[in-house]
This record gives C-alpha cells, structure tokens and sequence, in this order.
C-alpha cells in the first residue's frame, strides 16, 4: 500500500462524507452517517487490507484534482505513460426536491476516457466491523450488495459486472457510471440518473455559495472553507462535527489520536459563529434545533461533547484491526471528553445562540420562551465561573481555573443581559448584567499576572496559552487594551515558532506539543489585525493559506518544519479560523468598485 497522506478531497451531502486520494481512491467514509463503521478504511491501515474504492490506471504517471468552482463536485484526472488521460467526478446527490432536501447515503462515481486508451482496474473492498473483516456479497444483472452490519450497501452500475466483480483489468472506451448507496433499485436508467444528480448537485451548491456574503480578497479559500464546514454538519439533527476521521496523529507517533467524529458544542458554535459571518444562517437554526432537542436539559448539565444522533455515552476504545494512519495507531473510536467537566460550553451555547435574537432575516427568530430556555445555562455558567474545569484542551491529568472557561461564562451572562434588553426585559437584563460584571471582575484580577505583564491560562497561573488571543474577539476586553496588547505580545514571543502558533507549550499528559495548532495561528493573525500590526497579519495569513493541502483544505495542525499536515481531517476549526481571518484583513469591496 503506497504511503498515505493528507492531500484529500472531501464530497459529501449533509447526511455522510467521504474522502478521496489523490489518484481518485476513496480512502475514508463511514456509513450510513459520520460517525458510523468505516467501510473505507484504507486511510488508517486496514491489516487485512482493502477499505477503498480504487481506480487504478496501468502505468500511472501524474495526477490532478480540482473541485468543479464553488462547488463539493470533484475531478480526478489521472494519466498514463503512453498519453492515456481518465477522469473521475465525485459527488454526493444534493438538491432541493419536494419542499425539503434529497441527500441521500449515496457516492456517485464518472470515470471516463478523456484521452488514448487507457486500461483500468476498478476494486471496491468495502470492510466492516471496524476493518475487521469482509462483507458478504452478492450480484444480480447490473448491480452488486454488500451486507453490512445495520446497512446493505448497493452499486448499481453500466460497467460490465464480472471485470468488477473479479477486479480485471479493462480498456476504458466509453464513460461508465456508478451510484453506490442503500439497497434500493434506480427507477430511470443510470446514464439519466447520473446525469440528472450532477447538474442539480452543481446548481445548489453554486447556488448556495452565490449568496454567502463574502470578502473581496481570498475569495477562493473563503468559499472552500464555508463548503467544507457546510459538509460537516449532520443535517438530519443539525449537530456539527469537529472532523471526518478518527486517529490522524497530531503528531508523528504521538498516541494523540482522537476520534473528532462528534458535536463538540464548542466547535460547533465556532463554526456557527463563522457561517453567520458570511450569511449562511440556516447552519445556526438547525444547530440550536440541536442543541435544544439534547443539550438544554431540566438540569442544564453540559457534557463538552455528543453523538450527532444525541448520544451521551460515547465511550472510547482501541481497535486492533486498523493499524492506523502510516501505521502509527492506535485507531480509537468514541471519545471520553463527553466525562469531562469543560464550562466554557456554556457560553459556547448562548453565544451560538444570540443572533437568532437579533437577525431580522430569520424565519423563526428567538423569543423571549427561547431566552427563558437559555437562562438555566447563564445560572449554571455564573456557578461555576470560578470552579476547575479540564479546559478547553481536555487535558486529561489535570485541572484549573481555567481563564479562557471563565472568560465563556462570562460571555453567556453578557449576552443574556443584551438578549433581555432586546425585549425590554429590564429586570432580566440588569440581573444578568450584574453576574457579568462580577465575573469579568474576577478574571481582571485573577488570570492577570502582573510580574509577567500579560493574562495567563489559568487563576493564579504562570503559562500561557493561545486561547487568550481570543479576549478581544468576545468582547471581554478592547484590543486597544494595553493588558490585551501585552498578552498577544506574550503569545508571539513563547507560542510562535516561525509561521505558526502552539496552542500552549508546556508539557502535558502525552509530553510536550510538536506541531502548530492550526486555529491558533488564525486567531493570533486576527489578534495582530486588532492591535494595529496589519501588514504582519497579512503576511502570516498569506503563509498559512500556502501551506492548504492542493484542494484547499486543511487538518487540524502543521508541522513547523516542513508544514506537512496532521491532526483529524478536514478540521472544522481550522476552517473556521480561516474564514475569520479573512474577514478581517480583506480590504473592503469598495476598493473594487
């Protein structure tokens, strides 16, 4: 099996994802939905292999791949020695049909001659039970089954069955389309069904990126970016995942493989936050549906983390038949954040919820039953404002004040007194008002260090950590503050390591960090905007966005050497912190006009 890496393409539908290679292999996806058994696996190293559906082509000499623009449409051109080109588009079928949407669990494939005659090999080894073994399989006429655990997966096809049935090698002399997907019979011939799903998937997508409202600079990467969190929110209960995968090191051979196929309602509302920047509000809506079917309970308990399908429960284990990502396992499925005491989610709820209260282009906009439902959130971030927590890194052996959970608690209580204002609530906001206050109080004199000079991670701590370049964004501090100024200082001087950032750099429970936290170098760039050092902003930016994979996506960290990417992938933070950035630093549109 060649070496893996991350230059891969997402396609996906609001309902599953999958990721393809380079040379057009499906490498990644879960079924019937992201958090599902892999049935392609080969990403992390199936023992047995298989995992993935490949196109090969004899005598393959390079490859290209670009996303149709604007678009989760992608093409894969791969070429032979003699001048043999064929060309792959992937999609998953979205499109508005009866007043709702269709996104089915379904991948279609178009492979195609573009040039020459070249000669291909189609396998598609589908595996279960976490690679563990191979489905049953079955065929009939024009179509192929296999017999999942929980989901019968069914290719229906115009390829002669018995070339993919025992893998042989074919002259490619005509298009030839595949729809893979649930086990239900096509009821119009293939070519019109494939057809037919690639121009109306082509239409929403560039329908729906026609009205984000976007900056005049770094369009392209803006537009990438807002797709790519788009895909990643399961649309059926509006919970949001951090990532696609499971166990991409962060590092090389560092154990920090984590399954980020979950709702973390922090990253969540961050993705929140950055969608509604660009106009894309429907995200929001079907988010806080989320969130008020599971997370807001009678007893207002917060876990940081939850199934897309409101799971609680999601426990973690290791499993032995993926060697993981380049063989650095371990593979882990299930995540024991959701035990974890993390009080920033409760700010994280009502900031994602607030502009519901005060965006007019809302169908359903908040009320005031809705602000009633947000209130036991804002008591139980004012109870705990100053309790330990595991923060918002999750370290796992240790716990603290932490100032970037307390600052969030904070924020739920701020926004709550200008939600209540926005109705005339009086006594409602001044109550809240008044919770704000003190906590903002206590952070200023207990997460200030003053033989440092700067805000540190924790009450009473000595570090820093880069979720402090985040004071001013949320509002608990002007960026002209000079206390904001000196921190952000503080952040380039002992977090910054050529073109990016370490989200913290002192040792933890798996040693210290390698490699740069993504996210955190978009929030330092936005924080040096903020204080005036524009040009350097620009030009950091600029690096970041250079070191995108070549479809323009990217994981959850880069090494600093090298910039070759690691971490879960695609990164919803990532992107979001892309997305923020960008707003920031474009030149306004009246420079065009």
């Amino acid at each position: 099996m060649r070496t893996a890496d991350l230059n891969l393409g997402l396609v996906g539908n609001g309902t599953f994802g999958a990721l393809v290679d380079a040379r057009g292999s499906v490498v990644w996806s879960c079924f019937p939905a992201f958090d599902g058994d892999p049935a392609f696996c080969a990403l992390l190293s199936p023992r047995q292999g298989g995992g993935e559906w490949a196109v090969e082509v004899e005598d393959l000499v390079s490859s290209q791949q670009h996303y149709l623009p604007n678009t989760a449409v992608l093409r894969t051109r791969l070429q032979d020695s003699r001048g043999g080109i064929v060309e792959i588009t992937d999609f998953a079928p979205r499109w508005r049909h009866f007043g709702r949407f269709y996104k089915p669990v379904t991948l279609v494939r178009r492979i195609r001659p573009v040039a020459g005659t070249p000669r291909i090999r189609v396998r598609l080894r589908p595996l279960m039970e976490w690679g563990a073994r191979e489905p049953e399989r079955t065929w009939g006429s024009n179509h192929m089954r296999w017999l999942l655990t929980g989901h019968v997966m069914r290719l229906t096809t115009d390829a002669p069955l018995r070339l993919l049935r025992d893998e042989l090698p074919f002259v490619l002399d005509r298009e030839l389309r595949f729809v893979l997907g649930p086990d239900e019979t096509l009821t119009q011939p293939i070519f019109n069904f494939v057809n037919d799903a690639e121009e109306r998937t082509i239409d929403y997508w560039r329908e729906w990126a026609r009205y984000l409202s976007i900056p005049l600079e770094w369009q392209e990467a803006v537009i990438r970016s807002a797709i790519t969190l788009k895909l990643c929110q399961y649309e059926d209960t509006g919970g949001i995942v951090a990532a696609l995968t499971t166990s991409i090191p962060e590092a090389p051979h560092s154990t920090r493989n984590w399954d980020y196929r979950y709702c973390w309602l922090r990253d969540a509302a961050f993705v929140v936050r950055a969608l509604n920047r660009l106009g894309a509000t429907r995200t929001m809506e079907e988010y806080i549906r989320y969130i008020f079917n599971l997370a807001v309970s009678e007893d207002t308990e917060l876990q940081p983390v939850y199934g897309i399908d409101y799971d609680t429960a999601l426990h973690e284990e290791e499993v032995p038949a993926l060697a993981g990502y380049r063989g650095m396992g371990p593979v882990r499925r299930g995540n024991l954040a959701w035990k974890q005491r993390q009080h920033d989610v409760y700010g994280s709820v009502v900031l994602a919820s607030t502009q519901l209260f005060f965006d007019q282009r809302l169908e359903r906009p908040g009320d005031v039953a809705m602000f009633m439902r947000l209130e036991p959130l804002g008591e139980r971030a004012y109870a705990l404002h100053n309790q330990p927590d595991a923060g918002l890194w999750e370290f796992r052996g240790r716990s603290a004040v932490h100032t970037y959970s307390a600052v969030m608690c904070w924020a739920a209580c701020d926004r709550l007194s200008k939600i209540a204002s926005s109705f005339a609530l009086h006594d409602r906001a001044q109550y809240w008002r008044l919770r704000a206050d003190e906590i903002r109080e206590r952070v200023l004199e207990e997460a200030w260090n003053p033989q440092l000079g700067h805000f540190v991670d924790a009450f009473g701590g000595e570090r820093l950590d880069a979720s402090l370049l985040l004071l001013a964004d949320l509002g608990f501090l002007s960026p002209q503050d000079p206390r904001y100024i000196a921190t952000v200082e503080a952040a380039g001087r002992d977090l910054r390591r050529g073109s990016g950032l370490f989200r913290y750099v002192a040792p933890d429970d798996f040693g210290a960090p390698e490699t740069s936290f993504t996210i955190c170098t978009f929030w330092y760039v936005e924080a040096l905007a903020a204080i005036g050092r524009r040009d350097e902003a620009r030009e950091l930016f600029e690096s970041v966005l250079a070191r995108r994979n070549p479809l323009g996506l990217l994981s959850e960290d880069l090494a600093f050497d090298d910039g070759e990417a690691w971490g879960n992938f695609p990164q919803t933070y990532s992107h979001v912190g892309l997305i923020s950035a960008a707003m920031q630093l474009s030149r306004p549109w009246q420079d065009a006009t």
